[in-house]
Protein backbone atom coordinates (compact mmCIF):
# COMPACT_ATOMS: atom_id res chain seq x y z
CA UNK A 1 0.00 0.00 0.00
CA UNK A 2 1.21 3.30 -0.70
CA UNK A 3 0.22 7.13 0.45
CA UNK A 4 -1.46 7.57 -2.83
CA UNK A 5 -4.26 5.15 -1.22
CA UNK A 6 -5.09 7.77 1.04
CA UNK A 7 -5.76 10.50 -1.70
CA UNK A 8 -9.35 11.77 -1.62
CA UNK A 9 -12.31 10.54 -4.35
CA UNK A 10 -14.87 12.82 -5.37
CA UNK A 11 -16.92 14.09 -2.63
CA UNK A 12 -21.05 13.38 -3.46
CA UNK A 13 -22.91 15.05 -0.21
CA UNK A 14 -22.26 18.16 1.65
CA UNK A 15 -21.66 18.76 4.81
CA UNK A 16 -24.49 19.10 6.53
CA UNK A 17 -23.66 19.69 10.38
CA UNK A 18 -21.53 22.36 11.84
CA UNK A 19 -19.43 20.43 14.42
CA UNK A 20 -18.09 17.35 15.80
CA UNK A 21 -16.45 15.80 18.88
CA UNK A 22 -14.03 12.52 19.74
CA UNK A 23 -12.26 11.40 22.46
CA UNK A 24 -8.84 9.11 21.59
CA UNK A 25 -6.28 7.36 24.03
CA UNK A 26 -2.99 8.19 24.24
CA UNK A 27 -0.83 5.16 24.04
CA UNK A 28 2.21 3.60 25.72
CA UNK A 29 4.92 1.82 23.19
CA UNK A 30 6.59 -1.75 25.13
CA UNK A 31 8.99 -1.68 22.19
CA UNK A 32 9.91 1.94 21.40
CA UNK A 33 10.26 3.32 18.47
CA UNK A 34 13.23 6.07 18.48
CA UNK A 35 14.40 7.70 14.99
CA UNK A 36 12.48 8.71 11.83
CA UNK A 37 13.03 9.70 8.20
CA UNK A 38 11.57 11.39 5.42
CA UNK A 39 7.49 12.40 6.47
CA UNK A 40 7.24 11.37 9.99
CA UNK A 41 7.81 7.28 8.85
CA UNK A 42 9.81 4.87 11.41
CA UNK A 43 13.16 3.51 11.44
CA UNK A 44 12.04 0.95 13.44
CA UNK A 45 9.05 -0.79 14.61
CA UNK A 46 6.89 -0.39 17.82
CA UNK A 47 4.23 -1.91 19.70
CA UNK A 48 1.77 -0.52 22.32
CA UNK A 49 -0.97 -0.86 24.77
CA UNK A 50 -3.62 1.58 24.34
CA UNK A 51 -4.57 3.72 27.55
CA UNK A 52 -8.38 4.03 27.52
CA UNK A 53 -8.76 6.13 30.22
CA UNK A 54 -5.58 8.53 29.32
CA UNK A 55 -7.79 10.58 26.78
CA UNK A 56 -8.10 13.62 24.26
CA UNK A 57 -11.45 14.71 24.20
CA UNK A 58 -11.52 17.30 21.07
CA UNK A 59 -14.51 19.61 19.27
CA UNK A 60 -14.11 20.79 15.98
CA UNK A 61 -16.53 23.26 15.18
CA UNK A 62 -16.22 24.50 11.18
CA UNK A 63 -17.79 26.80 9.42
CA UNK A 64 -17.77 27.62 5.58
CA UNK A 65 -15.09 29.94 4.36
CA UNK A 66 -16.60 32.05 2.11
CA UNK A 67 -14.04 33.44 0.06
CA UNK A 68 -10.54 33.10 0.15
CA UNK A 69 -8.87 34.75 2.83
CA UNK A 70 -5.06 34.82 1.92
CA UNK A 71 -4.60 32.88 4.85
CA UNK A 72 -3.16 29.45 4.74
CA UNK A 73 -5.37 27.50 7.15
CA UNK A 74 -7.95 29.10 9.56
CA UNK A 75 -8.73 27.94 12.98
CA UNK A 76 -8.22 29.10 16.32
CA UNK A 77 -7.61 26.14 18.99
CA UNK A 78 -8.16 25.96 23.13
CA UNK A 79 -6.84 23.90 25.53
CA UNK A 80 -9.02 23.52 28.93
CA UNK A 81 -11.48 26.34 28.06
CA UNK A 82 -8.13 28.73 27.61
CA UNK A 83 -6.56 30.14 24.07
CA UNK A 84 -3.59 27.92 23.65
CA UNK A 85 -1.36 29.54 20.85
CA UNK A 86 1.65 27.69 21.45
CA UNK A 87 -0.47 24.91 19.63
CA UNK A 88 -0.76 26.87 16.68
CA UNK A 89 2.32 26.04 14.85
CA UNK A 90 2.33 22.49 15.20
CA UNK A 91 -1.43 22.57 14.05
CA UNK A 92 -0.91 24.31 11.32
CA UNK A 93 2.42 21.92 10.11
CA UNK A 94 -0.34 19.25 10.66
CA UNK A 95 -2.87 20.69 8.01
CA UNK A 96 -0.25 20.96 5.50
CA UNK A 97 0.67 17.80 5.38
CA UNK A 98 -2.64 16.28 5.49
CA UNK A 99 -4.31 19.45 2.87
CA UNK A 100 -3.71 16.59 0.03
CA UNK A 101 -5.47 14.02 1.25
CA UNK A 102 -8.62 15.78 3.00
CA UNK A 103 -8.06 19.35 0.53
CA UNK A 104 -11.81 20.28 1.78
CA UNK A 105 -10.09 21.18 5.13
CA UNK A 106 -9.07 24.76 3.19
CA UNK A 107 -13.04 25.89 2.71
CA UNK A 108 -13.71 25.66 6.49
CA UNK A 109 -12.84 28.00 9.14
CA UNK A 110 -12.55 25.56 12.18
CA UNK A 111 -12.35 26.31 16.31
CA UNK A 112 -10.63 23.63 17.87
CA UNK A 113 -11.35 23.49 21.60
CA UNK A 114 -9.09 20.29 23.77
CA UNK A 115 -8.76 18.62 26.73
CA UNK A 116 -6.95 15.92 28.38
CA UNK A 117 -7.39 13.76 31.33
CA UNK A 118 -4.22 13.86 31.96
CA UNK A 119 -1.14 16.36 32.59
CA UNK A 120 0.12 17.86 29.06
CA UNK A 121 3.57 17.11 28.54
CA UNK A 122 4.04 15.30 31.35
CA UNK A 123 5.51 12.07 29.35
CA UNK A 124 1.76 10.08 28.57
CA UNK A 125 2.34 10.84 25.03
CA UNK A 126 -0.73 13.93 24.76
CA UNK A 127 0.75 14.39 21.07
CA UNK A 128 -0.72 10.95 20.75
CA UNK A 129 -3.78 11.24 21.87
CA UNK A 130 -4.54 15.35 20.78
CA UNK A 131 -3.59 14.19 17.04
CA UNK A 132 -5.27 11.54 17.05
CA UNK A 133 -8.42 12.78 18.19
CA UNK A 134 -8.16 15.79 15.14
CA UNK A 135 -7.42 13.15 12.55
CA UNK A 136 -10.64 11.65 13.65
CA UNK A 137 -12.39 14.72 13.84
CA UNK A 138 -11.00 15.51 10.26
CA UNK A 139 -12.00 11.59 9.00
CA UNK A 140 -15.34 11.93 10.54
CA UNK A 141 -15.75 15.15 8.03
CA UNK A 142 -15.06 13.04 5.43
CA UNK A 143 -16.77 10.44 6.36
CA UNK A 144 -19.84 12.28 6.10
CA UNK A 145 -19.29 14.29 2.35
CA UNK A 146 -18.38 10.69 1.54
CA UNK A 147 -20.88 7.97 2.99
CA UNK A 148 -19.84 5.14 1.00
CA UNK A 149 -16.67 5.36 3.31
CA UNK A 150 -15.87 2.47 5.08
CA UNK A 151 -15.28 2.18 9.24
CA UNK A 152 -12.12 0.17 8.50
CA UNK A 153 -10.83 2.47 5.83
CA UNK A 154 -11.98 5.41 7.74
CA UNK A 155 -9.76 4.70 10.48
CA UNK A 156 -7.03 3.28 8.67
CA UNK A 157 -6.78 6.66 7.08
CA UNK A 158 -7.51 8.38 10.45
CA UNK A 159 -4.42 6.88 11.41
CA UNK A 160 -2.11 8.00 8.08
CA UNK A 161 -3.08 11.06 9.11
CA UNK A 162 -2.49 11.18 12.90
CA UNK A 163 1.16 9.84 11.68
CA UNK A 164 1.19 13.43 9.97
CA UNK A 165 0.80 15.14 13.25
CA UNK A 166 2.59 12.85 15.81
CA UNK A 167 4.16 9.59 15.22
CA UNK A 168 2.72 7.74 17.79
CA UNK A 169 -0.57 9.23 17.28
CA UNK A 170 -0.79 6.65 14.96
CA UNK A 171 -1.21 4.24 17.10
CA UNK A 172 -3.93 5.47 19.24
CA UNK A 173 -6.41 5.01 17.05
CA UNK A 174 -7.33 1.60 17.98
CA UNK A 175 -6.13 -0.92 20.48
CA UNK A 176 -5.67 -2.36 22.72
CA UNK A 177 -2.37 -3.76 21.20
CA UNK A 178 -1.03 -1.65 17.74
CA UNK A 179 1.77 -2.46 15.71
CA UNK A 180 3.43 0.53 13.75
CA UNK A 181 6.48 0.11 11.19
CA UNK A 182 7.16 -2.54 8.61
CA UNK A 183 8.20 -5.62 10.07
CA UNK A 184 10.05 -8.00 7.76
CA UNK A 185 8.65 -10.98 9.91
CA UNK A 186 4.94 -9.30 9.70
CA UNK A 187 3.06 -9.34 6.18
CA UNK A 188 0.18 -6.58 6.91
CA UNK A 189 2.59 -4.62 8.98
CA UNK A 190 3.02 -0.61 7.29
CA UNK A 191 4.90 2.14 8.59
CA UNK A 192 1.93 4.54 7.24
CA UNK A 193 -0.22 3.38 9.61
CA UNK A 194 -1.09 1.93 13.50
CA UNK A 195 -2.31 -1.79 12.93
CA UNK A 196 -4.63 -3.49 15.46
CA UNK A 197 -2.77 -6.66 16.42
CA UNK A 198 -5.20 -9.68 15.61
CA UNK A 199 -2.44 -12.15 17.05
CA UNK A 200 -2.68 -14.41 19.99
CA UNK A 201 -2.69 -12.89 22.89
CA UNK A 202 -2.80 -14.47 26.75
CA UNK A 203 -6.19 -13.49 29.17
CA UNK A 204 -3.73 -12.45 31.36
CA UNK A 205 -2.73 -9.40 29.67
CA UNK A 206 -6.74 -8.23 29.27
CA UNK A 207 -6.37 -7.24 33.54
CA UNK A 208 -3.15 -5.37 32.88
CA UNK A 209 -3.37 -1.39 34.07
CA UNK A 210 -1.31 1.25 33.54
CA UNK A 211 -0.78 3.55 36.70
CA UNK A 212 1.19 6.70 36.35
CA UNK A 213 2.58 8.38 39.13
CA UNK A 214 3.28 12.63 38.40
CA UNK A 215 6.31 13.69 39.92
CA UNK A 216 6.63 16.72 37.96
CA UNK A 217 3.89 18.98 36.46
CA UNK A 218 6.43 20.73 34.16
CA UNK A 219 7.00 20.52 30.82
CA UNK A 220 9.78 17.69 29.40
CA UNK A 221 12.77 19.67 28.59
CA UNK A 222 13.77 18.19 25.20
CA UNK A 223 10.73 17.72 22.40
CA UNK A 224 10.29 14.03 21.34
CA UNK A 225 11.05 16.03 17.63
CA UNK A 226 14.36 17.02 18.69
CA UNK A 227 15.11 13.73 20.43
CA UNK A 228 14.36 11.68 16.95
CA UNK A 229 16.52 13.54 14.98
CA UNK A 230 19.21 13.25 17.37
CA UNK A 231 19.17 9.26 16.11
CA UNK A 232 20.44 10.57 12.64
CA UNK A 233 23.72 10.38 13.15
CA UNK A 234 23.95 8.08 16.73
CA UNK A 235 26.72 5.87 16.39
CA UNK A 236 24.76 2.91 18.51
CA UNK A 237 21.60 3.32 15.66
CA UNK A 238 22.04 0.52 13.33
CA UNK A 239 22.25 -1.81 16.53
CA UNK A 240 18.83 -0.09 17.98
CA UNK A 241 17.05 -0.94 15.02
CA UNK A 242 17.90 -3.89 14.40
CA UNK A 243 17.34 -4.95 17.99
CA UNK A 244 13.55 -3.27 18.03
CA UNK A 245 12.53 -5.68 15.26
CA UNK A 246 14.30 -8.83 16.79
CA UNK A 247 12.38 -7.90 20.22
CA UNK A 248 8.73 -7.06 18.53
CA UNK A 249 8.76 -11.14 17.65
CA UNK A 250 10.22 -11.72 21.08
CA UNK A 251 7.37 -9.88 23.09
CA UNK A 252 4.55 -11.39 20.27
CA UNK A 253 5.72 -15.19 21.17
CA UNK A 254 5.25 -13.54 25.89
CA UNK A 255 2.30 -11.96 24.70
CA UNK A 256 0.81 -15.54 23.72
CA UNK A 257 2.40 -17.29 26.40
CA UNK A 258 1.06 -14.88 29.29
CA UNK A 259 5.14 -15.75 31.01
CA UNK A 260 4.68 -12.17 32.98
CA UNK A 261 8.61 -12.34 34.36
CA UNK A 262 9.78 -12.12 30.29
CA UNK A 263 7.01 -9.63 29.79
CA UNK A 264 8.54 -7.13 32.65
CA UNK A 265 12.04 -8.09 31.76
CA UNK A 266 11.61 -7.11 27.95
CA UNK A 267 9.57 -4.26 28.70
CA UNK A 268 11.94 -2.68 31.22
CA UNK A 269 14.75 -3.28 28.80
CA UNK A 270 13.54 -1.31 26.38
CA UNK A 271 12.46 1.58 28.52
CA UNK A 272 16.09 1.67 29.43
CA UNK A 273 17.60 1.12 26.17
CA UNK A 274 15.68 4.38 25.00
CA UNK A 275 17.05 6.26 27.83
CA UNK A 276 20.80 5.07 26.52
CA UNK A 277 20.29 6.08 23.34
CA UNK A 278 19.36 9.84 24.89
CA UNK A 279 22.00 9.94 26.95
CA UNK A 280 24.61 8.75 24.26
CA UNK A 281 23.40 11.00 21.17
CA UNK A 282 25.66 14.09 20.55
CA UNK A 283 24.54 16.44 21.95
CA UNK A 284 22.78 14.12 25.20
CA UNK A 285 20.08 14.59 27.45
CA UNK A 286 18.36 12.72 30.17
CA UNK A 287 14.93 12.93 30.05
CA UNK A 288 14.43 10.87 33.44
CA UNK A 289 13.48 12.04 36.63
Amino acid sequence: MTEEHFLPLAYTHPLNGNSVNVSSPSNIALIKYWGKHKRQLPKNPSLSFTLDHCCTTTQVGYQKIEKDTGAAFGFSVSLDGRPAPGFEPKIEQFFGRIEKYVPFIKDFKFKIETSNSFPHSSGIASSASGMSALALCIVEMEREMRPDMSEDFSRQKASFLARLGSGSACRSIDGPLVIWGKHYDLDSSSDLFGLKYQGKVNPIFDQYQDTILVVDRGEKQVSSTVGHNLMNNHPYAVGRFEQANERIISLLDILAEGDLNAFMKLVESEALTLHAMMMTSSPYFILMK
